[in-house]
């Protein structure tokens, strides 16, 4: 088995609330506390999840994670 693991970013919407969603759907589980910061650059603010997954396939660089 191979953990995979991703970080998803996006801006504070529902269109990032919706990545979270799909990626926990597609089998992907929540790895520790989500992260809200401040971009002064474009004024919003940012959200970060990490998730990881496991699967029965060895680790390959080149993988697509969103597929996964």
């Amino acid at each position: 088995m191979t953990t995979l693991y991703r970080l998803l970013t996006a801006e504070d919407t529902s269109a990032f609330c919706h990545k979270v969603s799909a990626a926990l759907a597609a089998g992907w589980s929540l790895h520790g506390s989500p992260a809200y910061a401040h971009d002064p650059v474009g004024g919003v603010m940012r959200c970060a999840q990490a998730v990881t997954k496991e699967v029965d396939a060895p680790y390959d660089p080149d993988v697509k994670l969103g597929a996964m």
